[in-house]
């Protein structure tokens, strides 16, 4: 069985292929359709397979990055990815993973499931405080009464991404068998890696 994005990429490797042999021509105005498709449709089929992975599970790891350069990880109870991919996760305002994204902002979410081998998602990207009572209450959970009384040390924790990568068993998205990169999506480009 062919799924689309074998027929996306076989269009793309044609439309190069056409590109290399005949340069007298250039590149058709079809082939240059089919490749910002097969672009386009890649990209949405990595983006699907993270959400698929990512609403499979209750929580995450946040790493975070400490003063001296080094890691700290802790699990999180994030909120769903939002249509660009931005994540939004409570926390503490005293706690440690505030003073660390207040000077360095740079953060990993890591989401897996190992038990049912369905695979990750890594989401690295810049995290931002946002005290917001408005963002707050959008957000609002049902165990914050009792874990932020009063909500006075209630903070939200808004990760914008920046690359995501994905590895989804049950889809065939997998590594590459040479480098073992991941499929990846960097957000700000027109193009899945």
């Amino acid at each position: 069985m062919v799924r689309s994005h074998e027929i996306s990429l076989a269009a793309l490797r044609a439309c190069l292929l056409a590109s290399l042999v005949v340069p007298i021509l250039g590149t058709a105005p079809e082939c240059a359709g089919q490749v910002k498709r097969a672009k386009t449709l890649e990209r949405d089929s990595v983006i699907a397979a993270a959400r698929e992975i990512m609403g499979m599970q209750t929580y995450c790891a946040l790493i975070t990055v400490d003063s001296s350069g080094g890691p700290h990880a802790r699990t999180m109870n994030p909120f769903p990815p939002e249509k660009d991919m931005t994540v939004w996760i409570a926390t503490n305002s005293r706690s440690r993973k505030a003073r660390e994204i207040q000077h360095n902002p740079r953060v990993c979410l890591y989401y897996a499931d190992h038990n049912k081998a369905s695979g990750y998602v890594a989401i690295t990207g810049k995290a931002v405080l946002v005290d917001d009572m408005n963002e707050k209450l959008k957000r609002k959970r049902g165990y914050w009464d009792q874990a932020f009384p009063d909500w006075k040390y209630l903070l939200l924790i808004k990760v914008v991404p920046e690359k995501l990568e994905v590895l989804n068993y049950k889809r065939g998205m997998l590594n590459d068998t040479i480098t073992w990169s991941a499929p990846s999506v960097t957000f700000g480009e027109e193009e899945a890696r």
